[in-house]
C-alpha cells in the first residue's frame, strides 16, 4: 500500500511568470485583462485586473482557473448542456466560458490560469501565452 506521494508544485517563481507572460501577451493585443492563477487545489496564487479591465471580469476569471484546475482541461471542453446547472450547483466557481486553461507540466496538473475581460479568443491567446511563457502543455 502507498502512503505518500512525490508531486509537483507550481512555485512563486513559476507563478510570476505565468503572470508576466500574460500581461504582456495582453499588451501586446491591446486588450486589458483579469487574469488568476491558481494551484493543483484552487488556492490563488495570483492575479491582476489590469488597468482598463472589466472588474466583474476578475469573477469569471477566477472561476475559470477553479475549473481548469479541478478538470484537467480547458474550460470550453465544459459540455454546454451542463453548464448552466453545473454553474449553478457551485456557486459560479465552474464555468463553460473560453479563457481558462490548466498548468500542466511532465502530465501533472499543477493548477489553472483564467483569463477574462476580452473576446474569448483574446482570453485564451493571453492564457496561451503564459503556458507557453513555461513550457506548459497548451
Amino acid at each position: 500500500m502507498e502512503t505518500t506521494q512525490t508531486t509537483q508544485v507550481l512555485t512563486h517563481q513559476g507563478t510570476l511568470t505565468l503572470l508576466t507572460a500574460a500581461v504582456a501577451k495582453a499588451e501586446e493585443i491591446g486588450q486589458p485583462q483579469c487574469i488568476v492563477i491558481v494551484d493543483a487545489s484552487g488556492e490563488v496564487l495570483a492575479e491582476i485586473r489590469m488597468t482598463g479591465a472589466k472588474f466583474l471580469s476578475r469573477k469569471s476569471a477566477l472561476a475559470k482557473a477553479l475549473t481548469a484546475a479541478s478538470i484537467g482541461a480547458a474550460t470550453v471542453n465544459v459540455p454546454e448542456e451542463i453548464r448552466t446547472l453545473i454553474g449553478l450547483a457551485t456557486g459560479g466557481n465552474v464555468t463553460g466560458l473560453p479563457g481558462g486553461m490548466p498548468i500542466v507540466v511532465n502530465g501533472a496538473v499543477l493548477g489553472g490560469i483564467g483569463v477574462g475581460s476580452g473576446s474569448g479568443e483574446q482570453d485564451i491567446e493571453v492564457a496561451h501565452a503564459a503556458l507557453t511563457a513555461i513550457g506548459a502543455e497548451t
